[in-house]
This record gives C-alpha cells, sequence and structure tokens, in this order.
C-alpha cells in the first residue's frame, strides 16, 4: 500500500528525532547537548473508506482523516 491519500495527496514526509542529553541551564546544569540525530517519517492518517464519485460511482480509497472530517469526500 502506498501511504498516499487519493483526495489530497497527503504522503508521508522526513523528519528526525534529536536526542538531548544533560541538565538544562534554567534548572542549573551546563545545558543540554546533541547526542544523536535519526532520521523518521510522519505519516498521514489513512483509512480505507468507500467513497462515492461524481459519476455515481462507488469505490473503495485511501482517504485522510482530515479529507473525511472536513467534508471533502462523500462517503456511501
Amino acid at each position: 500500500m502506498s501511504r498516499i491519500c487519493a483526495v489530497t495527496g497527503k504522503r508521508p514526509t522526513a523528519g528526525r528525532i534529536i536526542n538531548r542529553k544533560g541538565q538544562s541551564k534554567k534548572s542549573g546544569g551546563i545545558g543540554t547537548h546533541i547526542t544523536k540525530v535519526t532520521k523518521r517519517w510522519f505519516r498521514p492518517n489513512l483509512q480505507r473508506i468507500r467513497v462515492k464519485l461524481p459519476s455515481g460511482q462507488i469505490k473503495k480509497m485511501w482517504v485522510s482523516v482530515k479529507a473525511i472530517k472536513a467534508g471533502k469526500v462523500e462517503k456511501a
């Protein structure tokens, strides 16, 4: 399954996890330091639903929850 919304075109985007170690200056330490940076993915919240197309046809599609809540698709 490709994780792409059929309506909005939302797709996974890359990001990073930044690990920090040490006590913050605010708490009385010498400050935090970055120890590791790891790549990660932000995946869209996709649901497979039955959608009624403008032609009247009913089809199952992968649609993001944001598009469903916004009323961009008509559920069948």
